[in-house]
């Protein structure tokens, strides 16, 4: 069985690893996971380098969801207690963005609740919210688009369109069954042909296997998106994965490290879940290959200090791609 070494040189040297050769990756690395991490820092380095990506998320319109995501809080089919409401004002939104900016954020998202972006009223107005966004990426996460859905936020300015596909398509009949798989796929080529980057990823720890987790990663390679977020599921009560057990951090980072072999060149960000999944071993997701991570609060819970992240990102070496200072976002 070739070396986790040298998996990590052809991954270098720019040869894709395939299905088998993750397996083997996955395997050698239950007795060597430091190795496997190592390996997967030296290859962020070579093909990201030293700089972290921030972004931040406002949840615009809250709960009354009519699918059936397991793992979701939002769900109108889970009795979880969230806050609902319907979509807030663009004002909201707007300070919103702007507090993003002064985080240093690169992108900030407009996330809603929903099969879909809502009401013909709904979405005129998230558009028209979007275009008058300043000082940092605008972003959506509205559910499914049409290809005129896309369009029109694409016009209306938004750079980057967020729909996850969750998890492998194997394993995702057991996680929703209101919408199907390739509803999820429809929606990333859609925005893609728009000509909005794509952020897709997906929430680990549902009762995934390795073999799952490979099998999404390849999709997300087959169908090329920029940036793929790294959720870790934390149980909510009331929802139907309350009593899944959470992740063990060594896992949890040696998925992200897995996402880095297979991925080498997008950018891997952490998302929901780090601070309960990884707990005292959050900076060595960067060790372990990731570019990037959402910063404030989550949809429906909390996230840790802003400055307590930054923190953690200057102690390991590492440089935030937008500084902060004198009140306002630099580029950097």
């Amino acid at each position: 069985m070739p070396t986790i070494n040298a998996f990590e040189e052809a991954v270098l040297a720019g040869r894709a690893l395939d299905a088998a050769d993750a397996a083997a990756l996955v395997a050698t690395s239950e007795t060597q996971p430091f190795e496997m991490l190592h390996s997967a820092n030296r290859i962020r380095e070579h093909y990201k380098g030293n700089v972290v990506r921030l972004c931040s998320i406002v949840n615009a319109r809250s709960g009354a969801c009519s699918e059936d995501c397991r793992f979701c809080a939002q769900s109108a089919r889970h009795n979880t207690g969230v806050a609902t409401y319907p979509l807030v004002s663009a004002e909201r939104i707007l300070e919103a963005a702007s507090a993003s900016a002064k985080m240093g954020a690169d992108c900030f998202g407009i996330v809603t609740s929903g099969r879909g972006p809502g009401s013909d009223r709904d979405f005129r107005a998230i558009c028209a919210t979007a275009a008058r966004i300043a000082g940092v990426e605008a972003c959506a996460s509205l559910g499914s688009l049409t290809p005129e859905m896309a369009a029109a936020l694409k016009a209306a300015g938004v750079a980057r369109y967020n729909h996850n596909i969750e998890t492998a398509r194997s394993f995702y009949p057991t996680i929703c069954t209101t919408h199907g798989f390739d509803d999820r796929v429809a929606t990333v080529k859609a925005a893609k042909a728009a000509g909005m980057r794509v952020c897709c990823g997906g929430i680990f720890g549902l009762g995934e296997n390795w073999g799952h987790r490979i099998e999404m990663a390849l999709e997300l390679r087959e169908l090329d998106v920029d940036t793929v977020p790294i959720n870790f599921l934390n149980p909510i009560p009331g929802t139907k994965l309350a009593n899944q057990p959470v992740l063990p951090p060594l896992e949890a980072l040696r998925i992200i490290a897995l996402f880095r072999f297979l991925l080498p060149e997008k950018n891997i960000k952490t998302a929901g879940g780090r601070e309960r999944c990884l707990g005292d071993f959050q900076s060595w997701m960067f060790y372990a290959g990731a570019n990037g991570t959402l910063i404030g609060n989550y949809l429906t819970t909390k996230g840790r200090a802003v400055e307590e992240d930054r923190k953690m990102i200057r102690e390991m070496g590492l440089r935030v791609r937008k500084e902060v200072g004198n009140g306002g976002a630099q580029a950097g």
